[in-house]
């Protein structure tokens, strides 16, 4: 039913509740993933160095 709601709403007036709810849902989607980003981000830093290292070092000399 509250679907149902924010779908029609949505449909009739593009900036109403229903747009905000939208956001709300991506920001609450979106805190997980920031959160083990900065627990984790030495060892994203040091995989990206060595992903990194590891493409330069392949590519040949002209």
């Amino acid at each position: 039913m509250c679907k149902q709601a924010a779908a029609t709403n949505l449909n009739s007036d593009p900036n109403s509740m229903a747009k905000n709810l939208n956001t709300g849902i991506l920001y609450l989607m979106a805190v997980p993933y920031v959160l083990i980003a900065f627990i984790f981000r030495k060892q994203i830093v040091s995989l990206w160095k060595s992903w990194r290292g590891k493409e330069t070092a392949t590519e040949p000399i002209d």
